[in-house]
């Protein structure tokens, strides 16, 4: 299953970036809101204050205390780790720094965008298999050649497919809240007056499901539909390679004196071809007809 399924409505780049930002949609579902920005005169200045820390001891070490010769051998020995690890320290913090302006960035384009995507977290074990099976199917329509070479309505399966994607899955989702919210107050044991509420409540889930079950139902026929097209056209495709070569089939078994084994073969090469190609006019137009029912 996709990661992040997303309403085709969503403007391309915003779409691929919510695609591409599971980790901090996730932090936004759960309230997450970045911290202010902190600006680069604060960094700068944390940078100055440490530097000017190891001058100062350097300093004190080689003008106060030990003596000029010792001092300065121990601004050597100690001076110079510590503002290597106050440099390294420095990078670390500019790569947090640098992922936080990231997911800042993030939050600022996809904030308005809660309730048109959903994530695999948003959906139940049930209902994350149901959504497998119809991106299955839709990916093996638009992954067909009959598709590519437009023998279907390409046009309209690329429009309509990742509509019956978001349809499907934003329902998913409502179900798989709802649901589990339901098992939640189940779970905590019904009095016989509540349960008489309860039990409809849980067919009504249960026929939820079962009405998005039936589109997906219809995503796989018009997917089988498809494949029988595509074996049709495959096999039509061979047949007419065979055929181009026909002559010199015709003139191998001439030279040979095979003409009463394989005449009859090669007549029945042409009349396979034929069928083929009256089979393939019947699976597209099935599929068409297919893709009917999951037009609103």
């Amino acid at each position: 299953m996709a990661d992040v399924v997303v309403d085709p409505g969503v403007p391309p780049e915003d779409a691929q970036l919510l695609r591409e930002s599971r980790r901090v949609l996730i932090k936004m579902r759960h309230g997450w809101v970045p911290e202010p920005r902190r600006s680069a005169s604060g960094l700068r200045a944390r940078r100055i204050a440490s530097l000017g820390g190891v001058a100062f001891f350097g300093l004190l070490m080689g003008v106060g205390f030990l003596g000029r010769g010792l001092g300065l051998l121990l601004l050597v020995l100690l001076g110079i780790p510590l503002m290597i690890v106050l440099f390294i320290r420095s990078d670390l913090a500019e790569e947090d720094d640098d992922e936080e302006d990231y997911e800042r960035e993030v939050y600022e384009q996809l904030r308005w965008y809660e309730g048109r995507y959903v994530l695999p977290d948003d959906l139940d074990e049930s209902s994350a298999r149901i959504l497998g099976r119809a991106q299955r199917a839709i990916a093996a329509v638009t992954g067909s050649r009959v598709n590519a070479e437009g023998l279907l309505d390409d046009v309209r399966n690329a429009v309509m497919l990742p509509a019956q994607e978001w349809e499907i899955a934003r329902l998913l989702a409502k179900l798989s809240a709802l649901r589990t919210k339901h098992r939640e107050t189940v779970s905590q044991g019904l009095t016989p007056e509540v349960e008489a509420v309860a039990a409809p409540l849980a067919r009504a889930l249960d026929s939820s499901e079962d009405a998005v079950l039936a589109r997906v139902e219809a995503l796989e026929r018009y997917a089988a539909n498809v494949a029988d097209a595509e074996r049709a056209y495959l096999a039509q495709h061979q047949i007419e390679e065979l055929r181009g070569r026909l002559h010199q089939y015709e003139e191998l078994v001439a030279e040979t004196g095979a003409d009463g084994f394989a005449v009859p073969e090669l007549e029945r090469l042409a009349e396979d071809a034929d069928r083929l190609e009256q089979a393939l006019r019947r699976s597209v137009s099935s599929a068409q007809e297919a893709f009917r029912y999951l037009d609103p």
